[in-house]
Parts: C-alpha cells; sequence; structure tokens
C-alpha cells in the first residue's frame, strides 16, 4: 500500500480540532481558563468561515462547548487531556486507490515530560480514524503533526531535534526516520533542519517543531520565520536556519525559493523572548486562518505575504497569544482531513 499526505493546500472535508480542559496548560486562575476558552473557539469560529469544523469535546465540557461553539460545529464526544490536536491527532493520508488513511504516531507528550498529561490525547488518532472510517496506519515513532510539513509531491520537513530526540526516539537514525516518513508520508525526500526556535526549547517546548519555523505554502516555495532584531536570539537562528535551507533541494530536485516571513516587533514576555510566529498558519478552503500578535502593522505585513504565498485565498487574522501563552499557535490546534478524490 502506497501512502501520501497531500500538501495543506489542497481541498479539505472538515479540520478537526480538541476543545480544552482543566489542567495546567488551561491555565491556573479562572480568567486564564475562561482566555483559554475563548481563543480555542475563536479559532474554531474562524475556521468555519471557510470549511466544516469537527471537535472532540471531552464529557466535563460538553455543556460550555455547546454553550459557546456555533451549532454548524460538530461535537464528538471523547476523552480529552492535551488539546493540541495537530500533535495528538492522526495525520490524515490517502492511497493510491482512494482511500482515507490515518497515520497514528506514537505520542507521548512531546517526549514524555513530567508535566503532561497525554494519555487519553495519545488515542486521539484512533478515536478521529474511526469517527471517519479512515485506515489506521499504525507507526511506531514517536511524532507529533507539528513536527512536519509536506509539499504533497514527496517532499517532508523534519528537525533534527524532534525525530532524533532521545526522549522520543532514542534508538532512531536518520534513515529510519526518513523510511517510516515514506512508507506512512509518501515522502521521499526529507529536508533537516538542524533546530528550531529558541523558547521552543524551554520546559514547555517541543524541541524544535518545523511549523513554528518553516512551511511549504507550494511546491519549490518555502516561508520562512525572520526574525530581524539582532537583539533576540532567533535573529541569529534564522539567518543559520536561511543559509542551511538555500542549500536544500525537495522531491523534484529544486532549490527552495525561500519567502521571509517577518516576526512580530515584541521581543519578550514575562517569561522571557518569545517565539511568535506567523508560520504557524492554518490554510483552508479558499483561506489562511493566521497568527496575530497585537501588532497591527506586522500582523498586516504577514497577510500581504500570506495573500501572495496562496494566491486567490482570504486571509484573516486572530489573536494567537493566548495560545502561544500556552506552548502553540493556530497550526498547533488544527488538524485537516483531506478531501478523496473525485
Amino acid at each position: 500500500m502506497t501512502w501520501l499526505m497531500p500538501a495543506e493546500t489542497a481541498p479539505h472535508d472538515r479540520t478537526w480540532m480538541a476543545f480544552p480542559v482543566e489542567g495546567q496548560t488551561l491555565g491556573e486562575s479562572a480568567v486564564e481558563r475562561e482566555e483559554g476558552y475563548e481563543t480555542w473557539t475563536a479559532v474554531a469560529h474562524a475556521v468555519a468561515e471557510f470549511e466544516p469544523v469537527s471537535i472532540l469535546v471531552d464529557p466535563s465540557e460538553i455543556t460550555r462547548a455547546r454553550r459557546m461553539l456555533s451549532s454548524s460545529i460538530d461535537i464528538v464526544e471523547a476523552p480529552v487531556d492535551e488539546f493540541w490536536m495537530r500533535d495528538s491527532g492522526p495525520t490524515f493520508v490517502v492511497s493510491e486507490d482512494g482511500r482515507l488513511g490515518a497515520v497514528d504516531w506514537i505520542f507521548n507528550g512531546w517526549g514524555a515530560p513530567t508535566w503532561a498529561e497525554w494519555r487519553k490525547a495519545a488515542e486521539h488518532a484512533r478515536i478521529i480514524a474511526g469517527a471517519v472510517g479512515a485506515e489506521l496506519v499504525s507507526s511506531t515513532l514517536v511524532n507529533e503533526g507539528g513536527g512536519i510539513h509536506v509539499d504533497g509531491e514527496g517532499t517532508v520537513l523534519l528537525t533534527e531535534t524532534v525525530q532524533l530526540d532521545p526522549r522520543r526516539n532514542p534508538y532512531a537514525d536518520r534513515a529510519q526516520v526518513e523510511a517510516e516518513m515514506a512508507r506512512t508520508l509518501g515522502a521521499t525526500t526529507a529536508i533537516w533542519l538542524p533546530r528550531g526556535l529558541t523558547r521552543d526549547y524551554d520546559d514547555f517546548g517541543t524541541n524544535g517543531h518545523v511549523d513554528i519555523v518553516a512551511t511549504l505554502p507550494s511546491p519549490g516555495r518555502m516561508l520562512l520565520h525572520e526574525q530581524r532584531d539582532p537583539a533576540h536570539p532567533d535573529h541569529e537562528v534564522t539567518r543559520e536556519l536561511r543559509t542551511h535551507l538555500a542549500e536544500q533541494t525537495d522531491a523534484a530536485g529544486r532549490r527552495f525559493e525561500i519567502i521571509d516571513l517577518p516576526a512580530p516587533s515584541t521581543l519578550r514576555d514575562h517569561e522571557g523572548f518569545v517565539d511568535w510566529s506567523y508560520v504557524n498558519h492554518l490554510v483552508t478552503n479558499g483561506g489562511v486562518v493566521a497568527c496575530g500578535f497585537g501588532d497591527d502593522q506586522a500582523d498586516a505585513e504577514a497577510r500581504e505575504v500570506l495573500a501572495m504565498a496562496y494566491p486567490g485565498r482570504r486571509v484573516v487574522t486572530v489573536d494567537a497569544r493566548p495560545l502561544f501563552d500556552r506552548g502553540g499557535g493556530i497550526h498547533c490546534i488544527t488538524q485537516q482531513q483531506p478531501s478523496l478524490p473525485a
């Protein structure tokens, strides 16, 4: 059986999300928790402007979800602890003969840190595969959807500190990871980033997810996070990544046209240097749901770059600061389900 992960720009049947539950990720205070609920809800409603949305909701949150979410959003009751659907949910693939598959990576909460509650979320891929009738594609690789990006034509972006993380895959090497990407995603060419953004290596980070660093809006093109301010450690990180990625070639043998996607002007929050990134957007049917950071000029510039990278799609912004405060962005909490060929 040959599977292929379509590009995010391919048509979607729907987007999947998970509704927050009380716990460390959501916040300690009532104000923090309400902010989390409201932000996840705002993203769901923004995506629903473009395509259907299904959302896993823990039994403890059903009443709240029904109150906050539009009736157009499909609620699927299921156990939830972590609610970063890109990482805990399935990676959807399509077979040569037009069947839907769902890759079930092993999810261990980004390397089994002591703070993460992930055992319920580790079942999300199976739950969703069953709900949509997808064939389960089991994997022995610890991986998350935020740790990969594909162009739909055989190229996959990976990060050495994610797939080769000893907390995730202590016995894996590049060849084993690349073979698994070929088997599950149809990726014949792997582009390895040496690292991710600085904040992502904090205790609550993912250790280098690619989906806040770079993405492939179309074959042969790459959107790359750019930190322009030399006072931020990611200034040097992104310069080095740009030099490295400019030397890489995709599955068709092309060097990438690299398009810089500048970071907003804010450099720090109360915990240190931020990793706020416009790269962490979701492409939808006819649109792009982009992260906003309360920086009108930078938010507008990002919309312009995204509109150019995804011609014919309407770009909308949702304030993503509460998401990044909790460890991710819009791409991190969503997972697209591709449409099958007609």
